[in-house]
């Protein structure tokens, strides 16, 4: 089959042209026309340049030229992505035009670049298109750079009012004489003042350099470390002549740093005066209820010696009295300590079985469990007992014997507290012909604790004890 390829290319209605290597144009079809708005006769014979002038040395002349000179040097085709080649009117005007170009090299049978078939796509209209694209991106980028900046405005509007109407006092510290740059009502209120912005701190609050306040602001300048200051001491000359204005304060001065250096001094803290003023109260009634607690105490042990006084045989009775009235106080000095708040169930642990002596003989270990004041009480009463008991006649009555005191927290409406005591290597075990006060000590003290229960298994390899109470929820939970 014959195919006039030269015909099938005029048809085609994307644009050729051929080329010789001179860049003579030598022959173009029907659409190259169409798309240059030219004719065989203006095109056919001459120079590329003569047909289509660039200016040497734009970018359009370089990008054409330096894709022919590729093609004539490699033989092999060429491609420019986009290229803008204006192309002159009939009228002579110049018409803005943006083309795509493949340049296929043509060889003779030597193999050598005989002509350069050009084949070219308009995309003008896909530029404009992308250009308009562009610039509407660029509108809606400026819009949303706006917007941003309203956004922006709107936030810097709203943390001004959170800084503004901050429970605790704030301010900014900004220079080396730490010029107040900001400050909210409260710490207006604090200090007695409302003229401090644009005033360094010892023209603003004189009285606070003399108390030690500047010199912690220039250390935190200079050492880029913040500072946290807890209940401090601190008094206000608010009104000129009036009796200074004492307050604890809470405090931290935290440095701003930017690019390495710190820019502002950020101070917030709170007002604890009466937080501090009811601690000390509370001190004080603790205090007094311990001092009272122990006197109630000390006349209990006096009646009870005065009353054993005359009782035959009644030394070992009397002993046994007075070490659970040291257990009781015990107790009550652990809750002093805690303030008669909750208290560490490892060291009420810790402290009830103190009279074991050796520490490797009776080992306790548990969760951190906080109690409250009353199961401290009752379980420090059971864990001596039980620890006597221990002492006297089990395991650790010789000199082998051991004690492993286990505890762990179920969860559930409401929580349990599981306590084991475990007796090992004692005498051999008997189960006793009738329950004496310890043991009625251990259950009853424990069952009138909501429910609170105390198990106890006379095992001939070891007495055992499980004993099971109720927590109520708690947010305090001090460490073992």
């Amino acid at each position: 089959m014959n195919i006039d390829f030269k015909a099938l290319c005029s048809l085609s209605p994307n644009p050729y042209m051929l080329l010789d290597r001179d860049l003579t144009i030598v022959w173009t079809n029907a659409a190259y026309l169409r798309a240059t708005m030219h004719s065989a006769e203006t095109l056919f014979g001459r120079h590329l340049l003569d047909a289509f002038p660039s200016e040497p040395g734009s970018e359009s002349y370089e990008l054409l030229f330096a894709s022919f000179e590729r093609v004539l040097e490699s033989r092999e085709v060429d491609e420019i992505a986009l290229i803008r080649y204006d192309i002159p009117r009939p009228d002579g005007t110049m018409e803005t035009r943006y083309w795509s170009a493949t340049h296929t090299p043509m060889r003779d049978a030597a193999g050598e670049v005989e002509f350069i078939l050009q084949h070219t796509v308009d995309v003008t209209e896909l530029h404009n298109l992308r250009t308009m694209r562009d610039e509407i991106d660029m509108v809606r980028r400026a819009q949303a750079v706006q917007d941003r900046n309203l956004d922006l405005q709107g936030q810097i509007e709203r943390l001004t009012r959170l800084f503004e109407q901050a429970p605790g006092f704030v301010c900014v510290l900004t220079g080396e004489s730490h010029v107040f740059e900001m400050a909210n009502s409260a710490y207006c209120d604090l200090v007695g003042r409302t003229d401090l912005i644009g005033k360094p701190v010892v023209q603003a609050l004189p009285e606070i350099e003399e108390q030690g306040f500047v010199a912690i602001l220039d250390e935190v300048r200079r050492t880029r470390q913040p500072y946290v200051g807890k209940a401090r001491k601190v008094y206000f000359d608010a009104d000129p002549g009036a009796l200074p204005v004492h307050r604890c304060v809470d405090f931290v001065f935290q440095p701003v740093i930017l690019d390495g250096a710190v820019s502002a001094i950020f101070v917030q803290g709170q007002d604890v005066t009466e937080a501090v003023e009811a601690a000390r109260h509370q001190d004080l009634l603790i205090n007094e209820l311990n001092h009272r607690v122990k006197n109630t105490l000390a006349i209990v042990q006096s009646l009870a010696s005065q009353s054993f006084r005359k009782v035959e045989a009644a030394a070992e009775a009397r002993l046994a009295f007075d070490e659970r009235l040291h257990a009781l106080a015990g107790a009550h000095n652990l809750l002093t300590d805690a303030n008669w708040g909750t208290t560490s169930l490892g060291e009420v642990v810790r402290a009830a079985t103190a009279a074991a002596g050796d520490p490797q003989r009776l080992r306790a270990s548990g969760p951190v469990i906080a109690l409250p004041p009353r199961l401290t009480v009752a379980l420090s009463m059971t864990l001596h007992e039980l620890t006597t008991n221990a002492i006297k006649y089990g395991a650790l009555s010789n000199e082998t014997g051991t004690v492993a005191v286990t505890w762990s927290r179920q969860t559930g409406q409401p929580d349990r507290l599981v306590l084991e005591w475990q007796e090992f290597g004692g005498p051999r075990v008997e189960t006793p012909t009738r329950k004496g006060f310890g043991t009625a000590l251990i259950e009853r003290g424990l069952a009138a604790e909501d429910g609170g229960q105390a198990r106890i298994a006379y095992l001939p390899e070891g007495l055992t004890c499980s004993i099971t109470l109720y927590l109520p929820p708690s947010e305090d939970q001090p460490a073992n």
